[in-house]
């Protein structure tokens, strides 16, 4: 087996249940197991004997990893990463959200019908995705949303809320094609309360020219 990328992590990582604390780590490793983003790797000695015996964790047969285990995230009730809490897994130290004002003429169309046509878009740069285009609220027919029961969690963003596309008179409906954060996290300040569109379902306009849609896992 081919030895993953290895690193350790400069961050005080707990994680808890039930209301203690069933690791405690100050330094980690960072596996990057999976191509997307790393999994946490404990030493033996700071994760509850109990949990590092049970179903919830695991270990790698890598040598470099000997004496250490990854906790199934999903299996617990939070994860720290120094006093804040983090969610759906660890932050890559290598992926990088930038977001800038902008003044460019942003237009979403569905089916012919203009949905949004904004001069104050907010754009939303993040590693391995396409540019996102986060709009007010009064530069979007919210008459043609429909809110959904959906939620999704971003270990960048926080937590979104969805809506629908519901064109007037028995035309197309796209379901959970627009979202916004509510309250997002720090970082992410600036896009709170913005509603965002999936490129990969809508018709884009930039300044007049019109937008590919991009080919993502949310195609």
């Amino acid at each position: 087996m081919t030895t993953p990328r290895i690193e350790t992590s400069a961050k005080r990582v707990r994680v808890m249940l039930a209301g203690r604390f069933v690791a405690d780590a100050s330094s980690p490793l960072l596996v990057w197991e999976r191509p997307h983003y790393p999994t946490y790797y404990f030493p033996l000695a700071a994760v509850d004997g109990e949990i590092a015996a049970g179903d919830a964790a695991y270990a790698h047969p890598a040598p470099e990893l000997t004496d250490h285990v990854a906790l199934r995230w999903e299996a617990f009730d939070h994860w720290l990463e120094e006093d804040e809490e983090v969610f759906v897994h660890p932050r890559d130290p290598y992926k990088r959200v930038d977001i800038l004002r902008s003044t460019r003429h942003v237009t979403v169309s569905v089916d012919g019908v203009v949905v949004a046509d904004s001069h104050r878009p907010t754009m939303l740069f993040e590693t391995s995705l396409p540019r996102r285009h986060y709009l007010p609220l009064t530069d979007v027919r919210m008459d043609l949303l429909r809110p959904s029961p959906t939620r999704t969690r971003c270990p960048y963003k926080g937590e979104a809320v969805y809506w629908s596309v519901h064109l007037p008179d028995g035309g197309e409906v796209l379901r959970d094609v627009v979202w916004s954060y509510p309250s997002p996290v720090r970082e992410s300040a600036p896009i709170a309360g913005l509603l965002c569109f999936y490129d990969e379902h809508v018709d884009v306009a930039v300044d007049g020219e019109p937008q590919a849609r991009p080919q993502t896992a949310f195609s």
